[in-house]
This record gives structure tokens, sequence and C-alpha cells, in this order.
């Protein structure tokens, strides 16, 4: 019971409504509530700085025994700019995943296929790192 507290305790999202105007010379004086996600205190502090991800993704990139390390950017396309073939993908993101220390999920896994995609889902994931 005490781990699933500590588990929730982590994981909660706490939603607080604000309310706003649509349109302050209206003389109907519309409103409506925009929620907010807060993350708790432990959670907010645990995503790692973009620029850090960036470094270590195009680090293990080019270290990929595929890929012409001088093609590699913060801007490459897996496919377009490197040459890989969607199984090279699969393993880069496995790659990835041993680097960050997470599992990628293979719904969102399959969405990567960039290194601004990939950096951009490790730096937005409390779990990286």
């Amino acid at each position: 019971m005490a781990a699933r507290s500590a588990l929730l305790k982590y994981l909660r999202v706490n939603v607080n409504p604000i309310s706003r105007t649509l349109n302050p010379s209206s003389s109907a004086g519309l409103s409506f509530n925009v929620f907010r996600r807060l993350f708790s205190e432990e959670v907010r502090g645990s995503f790692l700085d973009k620029s850090e991800v960036t470094d270590r993704v195009v680090s293990v990139v080019k270290n990929f025994q595929k890929v012409d390390p001088s093609k590699v950017s913060p801007n490459a396309h897996f496919q377009n700019d490197l040459g890989l073939d969607s199984l090279d993908t699969v393993e880069i993101v496995m790659a990835l995943e041993e680097e960050f220390g997470f599992e990628i999920p293979d719904n969102e896994a399959d969405k990567i296929s960039s290194i601004n995609m990939a950096v951009d889902f490790i730096a937005s994931h409390p779990q990286a790192k």
C-alpha cells in the first residue's frame, strides 16, 4: 500500500481551472475555463535539459555502425538524410532506450523518424535519465 501511495504521488497531475474572458470588449462577458496541468515537484524537476538530450542523441546516432558521422546533425532524418531503413531506425530507438534508461512504447517509437523527434520525445519524458 505504501508503494502504491508513493507511486501515485509521483505520477499525480493536478488540474486547476482558470477563468478567462474570451473577448473583454464584448458585452456578453463570455468566459471559459482553461485547465492547467501542474506536475508534482518531483516530476517537474526530473526532465532533462534539451541541449543535453540533443548532444547525447547525436552521439548515439554517430556511433551507429551504418551511419556516416559527418552526415549527422540535430535536424537529420533517419531515412532521408542518413539512409537508414526501418529496421535501422528500430535499432537506433533501442540504443536510445539503453542510453536514457527507459522503454519507449512501440506506438511512440514508430513516430520517431529523425533526431529532432527523438530529442523532443526524450526531453519531455520524466523517466529519461
